[in-house]
């Protein structure tokens, strides 16, 4: 049957045969050519006096050829086939009734031509022959309705209990087609399944233990006693075992109590099957702790050293699973996998290049700056041989390497620029130009060599989507860089050379040098008036419109800061066409946010609240960027004179996510001025509330000043509204306290009837959990890169240095990242990763102070074993002494 796997209509052909021979020796296909008229006509067959079993079967199989392939039956057809089939049934030959029954499950008759095969089938589930009984079973639960299913219960409850294995796993695996329309018959035999876990029979166990799972499945209670009952029973098979390990990591995830580093006899479960005798069993063992929600690396020990020895196995499938398995562990605990790097080193060289590039990939999660180079010259040898789907892993893996090594950017941007020229599809090279530009934007010193890389790859690039993008990164970038000159070459080639889209993105490519490089401009007209000629409209109307806006204000013409969203001009325009135009237009007029339409707004409530019904938290948005945040407050008049914002903090929940009035608050900083955004949400749809505030209680937090309360007008159901708080302290201040919260406003009820806010309302207020603003909200996360550079850049004499001791911790990595958040600095060189077991650790950060303090911070932890005590030696170097005495006092703060 291997040659089903090939097309039907092209005959088969040797792989190594040559052309000319392929005339002599070439194979058909058993359903070439194969036509429905024409093995209709062959099934009149099954009428004949004297059935040929044979040939009846072959005929059957093209039937199911046909059926598997799409083709679709009359109803008279059907129904021809079907009646011609029954006859069948007077055949003894057992091969010719075991295609009986697929042929009768697979034409589906009409509930009026079940009743007459019925019978039929009650008498074969009653025979002697398993091999009747089982298929019988299969074939009257997928053509009976619930009405003769009724009567049939009986017998298929006692199957469940059968001695054949043939025949109760028949029965158990119809029962799961059944759930979905006759639940309540398949629980009736919950005393049998469970009978039927007991089965010496590996697959029965296997397909009872799933069963019994999917009748509880809706009731995340019953699930979680049910993996209780199995874990503490005898479960032998290997398929039902591997089973029970998916379920527990399955109620693991869903328990949602667990705290970090907490072992209950779920996880000694895992661990004990760990030592499981089957590869399969093991495996998944591994895989379920590896993937448990905030594992520690002691809990992740064990299952990390049993895939290491997996590394070494003779059967490849089980070294993929390992490296696979270790490869996803390697993008969150990168020091639990270090241990495995010599193992993984071999693997490189593995005849699976599905291993070799997962091994390779894995080893650049985790290798160290040193073993960099060495990496991509492995990595060299092979990249031609693997497909594209897996060049991708191991192009994203590079960036990662870059974004952890900044120093090594020339090294990883050779070889990007090298696998770039290489042939491959688009997802391939989408995913490198993806990672260049990536670079380009994280480390400033690569921008000159990746434009430069980037200018060779357009031209010679096949497609159209990176030709633009790369353009309009030219067009962003290239002005800015030292010598922009060098970049029109390879912009004006695309302009003569490409498609009417990329020709067109060139020309607003030159546009930009034009308006941002005044020594530029001359040229840059001249080679625009040249496409004034082009073929398309699309290019002769851009090459217009920037000649005449070159010859005027070009910076402001060409890069226009247009703040109006569109949705919100076209209906102010419409209204104002509705209106009667009785004056002029005011674009002033013209809302800046964008309001969320109702339907997203109910879905996301629905959403919440289906989350919050089943324990778990409302779906996260996605958290803005401090650039962000700045254009929201530049729309706030009040704000204009504050200047420019600093930072912006992660958002705070003041709310539990089940209250009836969800408030999230944002800390922004400003010189002279700290503005506390709220972000509000009304969960009741029975109520409005308008007027809405936040009264801050500033008693302990000295030297804050309440300047101005910025109120939500209204607050629906649904949607996100804003208030804002600003208080002033002295320019330069990094002032801390604890801000008490209470929201006031004034309730309206809906009218039911109308859907409509009533028009008198009631004060009430609602009690926030407290804001606090620590010192870490006045530094900004920034590295380097190159600490060690920038620590000798550093004037010496701003130097300070003490010792701190952090009392008992659980582990060295708990000190590390409890320090980083104090301060809230920038990790450097990926050095917030603690090898396990280390009784010491370095840390280095770098941060942006309030007045563009830039300071560094040299942290070196130590642990004493017996008691668990970490002491700490802090060295700072910033831009002025204070800067340094305020890391300290941060620290001494926490």
């Amino acid at each position: 049957m291997a040659a089903t796997a090939q097309d039907a209509s092209a005959p088969l052909r040797g792989p190594d045969k040559k052309d000319e021979d392929r005339d002599e020796d070439t194979e058909y296909s058993p359903f070439f050519g194969i036509e429905k008229g024409a093995v209709l006509q062959e099934a009149r067959i099954f009428n004949e006096s004297h059935i040929n079993a044979r040939q009846c079967q072959q005929v059957i199989t093209k039937l199911l050829y046909l059926l598997c392939q799409g083709e679709t039956f009359s109803k008279k057809e059907a129904s021809e086939v079907f009646f011609s089939v029954t006859k069948l049934f007077q055949n003894k030959d057992a091969n010719l009734r075991r295609m009986v029954y697929l042929v009768i499950k697979d034409v589906c008759p009409s509930a009026d031509e079940v009743i007459i095969i019925t019978s039929s089938l009650m008498k074969d589930m009653n025979s002697k022959t398993d091999l009747y009984r089982s298929n019988a079973i299969r074939v009257l639960c997928s053509i009976t309705d619930t009405q003769l299913l009724a009567q049939i219960e009986r017998y298929l409850k006692q199957a469940v209990v059968d001695k054949s294995a043939v025949v109760a796993s028949a029965v158990l695996v119809s029962a799961f087609h059944l759930i979905s329309q006759n639940t309540d018959i398949v629980k009736r035999w919950t005393n049998e399944i469970q009978e039927a876990v007991q089965s010496k029979h590996s697959m029965v166990q296997f397909h009872a233990v799933a069963l019994l799972h999917a009748l509880r499945a809706s009731d995340r209670l019953a699930v979680s006693k049910l993996v209780s009952s199995l874990v503490k029973g005898s479960v032998r098979s290997t398929l039902a075992q591997v089973l029970l390990v998916r379920y527990v990591a399955q109620v693991i995830s869903e328990s949602g109590t667990r705290q970090p580093g907490e072992s209950g006899s779920f996880y000694d479960f895992l661990e004990s099957c760990l030592r499981h005798k089957n590869d399969m069993v093991t495996v998944e063992a591994a895989r379920a702790i590896c993937n448990m929600k905030d594992v520690t690396t002691r809990e992740l020990t064990p299952a990390v050293t049993v895939l290491q020895l997996m590394l070494s196995s003779s059967k490849p499938v089980i070294r993929f699973a390992a490296v696979r398995t270790l490869n996803n562990v390697a993008m969150t605990h990168p020091m639990a996998v270090t241990n495995c790097n010599i193992d993984m080193e071999s693997l490189i060289s593995d005849q699976n290049r599905s291993i070799a590039t997962l091994a390779i990939t894995t080893l650049l999660k985790t290798g160290n700056e040193s073993s960099v180079d060495r990496l991509l010259k492995q990595i060299g040898t092979f990249m031609t041989d693997i497909a594209d789907e897996f060049k991708i892993v191991v192009v994203e893996a590079i960036r990662s390497l870059c974004l952890k090594f900044p120093q090594k950017y020339r090294a990883l941007m050779n070889f990007l620029s090298t696998v770039l020229r290489e042939d491959g599809g688009f997802e391939y090279k989408k995913a490198i130009v993806d990672s260049i530009l990536i670079l380009i934007r994280e480390i400033p010193d690569a921008k000159e060599s990746g434009l430069a890389h980037l200018c060779e790859f357009i031209e010679d690039c096949e497609f159209t989507y990176l030709s633009t993008q790369v353009l309009h990164l030219l067009g962003l970038e290239g002005p800015r860089t030292k010598e922009p000159a060098k970049y029109i070459r390879y912009i004006y080639n695309r302009v003569i050379l490409e498609n009417a889209t990329v020709r067109a993105a060139a020309v607003s490519s030159l546009a930009q040098f034009g308006a941002l490089v005044e020594e530029l401009r001359p040229r840059v007209q001249v080679l625009l008036k040249r496409a004034l000629h082009d073929n398309d409209d699309e290019v002769r109307d851009r090459a217009t419109l920037y000649l005449s806006q070159l010859t005027g204000s070009a910076q402001e013409a060409v890069q226009p800061q247009w703040d109006v969203p569109a949705k919100n001009l076209e209906a102010s325009l419409r209204a104002y066409l509705q209106n009667g135009a009785t004056q002029a237009f005011d674009l002033g007029s013209v809302a800046r946010e964008v309001p969320e339409s109702p339907r997203q707004a109910k879905a996301k409530a629905k959403e919440n609240k289906k989350g919050r019904d089943h324990g778990m938290p409302a779906t996260p948005a996605r958290t803005p960027q401090t650039s962000e945040y700045a254009e929201q407050l530049k729309k706030v008049a009040q704000f204009a004179s504050y200047g420019r914002l600093f930072r912006s903090s992660e958002p705070v929940q003041l709310t539990e996510e089940e209250t009836e009035y969800n408030i999230v608050a944002i800390k922004h900083v400003f010189p002279a001025h700290t503005v506390l955004q709220f972000q509000c949400t009304n969960t009741v749809q029975e109520q409005v509330l308008e007027d809405v505030s936040v009264s801050v209680d500033l008693t302990d937090a000295e030297g804050f000043e309440e300047e101005a309360v910025l109120p939500l007008a209204r607050m629906v159901y649904g949607e996100v509204g804003q208030s804002y708080v600003a208080l002033a302290r002295p320019e330069g201040a990094t002032l801390v306290g604890k801000l008490t919260n209470v929201l006031k406003f004034t309730v309206k009820e809906i009218d039911p009837t109308t859907g409509e806010a009533e028009e008198e309302g009631y004060s009430d207020e609602y009690k926030l959990e407290d804001l606090e603003v620590a010192g870490s909200d006045y530094v900004k996360q920034e590295g380097v890169a190159d600490f060690r550079s920038a620590w000798d850049q550093m004037d010496e004499s701003t130097e300070l240095a003490d010792s701190y001791g952090l009392g008992q911790r659980d582990s060295m990595q708990e000190a590390v990242e409890a320090v980083i958040a104090i301060l809230g600095m920038q990790v450097c060189e990926g050095t917030d990763a603690v090898a396990p077991n280390a009784r010491s650790h370095s840390a280095v950060l770098s941060g942006v102070f309030i007045g563009d303090a830039r300071s560094l911070v040299r942290l070196k932890f130590g642990i004493e074993t017996s008691t668990r005590e970490v002491a700490m030696h802090v060295t700072v170097r910033s831009d002025t002494p204070e800067v340094s005495e305020l890391v300290h006092q941060m620290i001494q703060d926490a």
